[in-house]
């Protein structure tokens, strides 16, 4: 049986003594698809001859441990470092969670939950006790491994890209620890995505720490972290340090004070009885809206019109009823948006992004529906947020000045042109906001 050379290491490590696995303890065979036996990982013929000490300490030497090779469970108190009860009842739920898996490693285990709560450490052990057995372990810090994984990529690399992506993808038992805190770009989402997807059909046994909750990851990985069939996710508390994504969105306190139906003005600012009418239209809609969200409610209308008031006033009805309603200009929206994609972000974006998809009620003020002004990406993030609202008729209130009736083709105006979704209320009314100091 041909086997693959697996002499590339990581990166800092002597040349390997064995030229058939690179003194890694594992190789995998040169098979079709189809066989059995693609995709696994089988101990090298220099496994039997060497002597154990010998052999244990090139495989912890290539596990990567570093200082974590000195946790074990022996040396792990059940209830935890925590004295509060909540925290040492997870942390002992999750140790027996650990001891069992190190016990009969199939399979994922997945530990979730704040920073500090014991997750890494659990990792670690297991790595040790699996490595103290002679199996071939790889322990990664995901940031570090995308940095390798870029360093191969330089001319000057001594290790080549692929038989290193190969040696992670595809190591006996691999250990991802701190999943979710890299860079957000495409480019990583989808070598991670890689890797877990390849480790998720051939079934390898997998130990990743999370540090954000399953829901603010990849779609895609979603589906594979929540496979009951193969994933056990443990779970060491509920981490809320996300950053400010509560405050994501949030209507001002001063604009929810002065902006409510109550406050609103159908008089208008010295308007005729035909824009008075039209106020008083807008006002019955929006508390009609308010009352009972269904669908979109678009007002279009010139500058100071009372959009702006009448869309805060159905947010201040909705928070009253305790509604997660997310209130944005659009070109802020987009700004926020950018800078949680960017890879300095300390942010998910797939956390605000899902959050601002799903809110109970989402208001876009300032909707300029004329979008060649903006950028492709910015572009497709409306089109995917609304598209999905749309799909999923989530209530949505948007203001705009006009709507360019020469688009109807376009992904969002098509579905404006929904008359069982979309309400479409003109509001003609003079600027509140001329010779008064009314707001609107």
């Amino acid at each position: 049986m041909d086997y693959q050379n697996q002499n590339e290491t990581l990166e800092g490590f002597e040349e390997p003594s064995c030229p058939i696995c690179g003194d890694f303890g594992w190789v995998r065979r040169h098979v079709s698809v189809n066989h059995p036996d693609f995709g696994k990982a089988f101990r090298c013929v220099c496994h039997t001859s060497i002597p154990d000490s010998s052999r244990l300490e090139r495989i912890r030497h290539y596990s990567n441990m570093g200082h974590l090779a000195a946790i074990t469970f022996e040396k792990t108190k059940p209830e935890g470092r925590l004295s509060d009860q909540s925290a040492t009842g997870s942390f002992n739920g999750a140790f027996d969670e650990s001891l069992k898996y190190a016990q009969d490693p199939s399979g994922w285990i997945v530990f979730t939950g704040p920073s500090g709560s014991g997750k890494t450490h659990l990792a670690s052990a297991i790595s040790n006790r699996l490595i103290d057995e002679g199996n071939s372990v790889l322990f990664v810090f995901v940031p570090d491994l995308l940095d390798h994984l870029r360093s191969t990529y330089s001319p000057n690399s001594e290790f080549s890209y692929n038989e290193f992506f190969e040696q992670v993808r595809t190591a006996p038992y691999l250990v991802l620890d701190d999943l979710g805190v890299h860079n957000s770009t495409s480019w990583a989402h989808e070598k991670l995505y890689q890797i877990l997807n390849h480790r998720y059909v051939n079934k390898l046994p997998t130990v990743i720490t999370l540090a954000l909750p399953i829901s603010d990851l990849d779609p895609r990985w979603q589906t594979r972290l929540t496979d009951l069939d193969l994933v056990n996710e443990v779970s060491l508390g509920k981490n809320t340090n996300f950053g400010p994504t509560n405050e994501w969105g949030k209507v001002g306190a001063e604009l929810l004070k002065r902006m409510t139906f109550e406050s609103f003005d159908v008089g208008g600012n010295r308007a005729n009885s035909n824009q008075k009418q039209s106020l008083e239209v807008a006002l019955q809609i929006a508390l009609n809206f308010a009352e009972d969200p269904d669908g979109w409610l678009v007002f279009i209308g010139p500058s100071g019109s009372g959009k702006t008031h009448l869309s805060v006033a159905v947010a201040n009805e909705r928070l009253n009823k305790h509604q997660d309603v997310r209130y944005f200009m659009v070109a802020d929206l987009l700004d926020q948006l950018r800078e949680a994609f960017s890879p300095d972000s300390a942010y998910s974006y797939y956390r605000l992004f899902e959050q601002v998809r799903n809110a109970d009620l989402l208001i876009l003020r300032d909707f300029d529906f004329d979008l060649q002004h903006v950028t492709p990406w910015a572009r497709e993030k409306l089109n995917q947020l609304l598209i999905h609202r749309y799909d999923s008729r989530l209530p949505t209130l948007i203001t705009t000045v006009e709507l360019d009736e020469n688009r109807k083709t376009d992904p969002i105006m098509s579905r404006l042109q929904d008359v069982t979704m979309v309400s479409i209320i003109p509001i003609d009314a003079p600027d509140y906001r001329v010779s008064t100091r009314r707001t609107g």
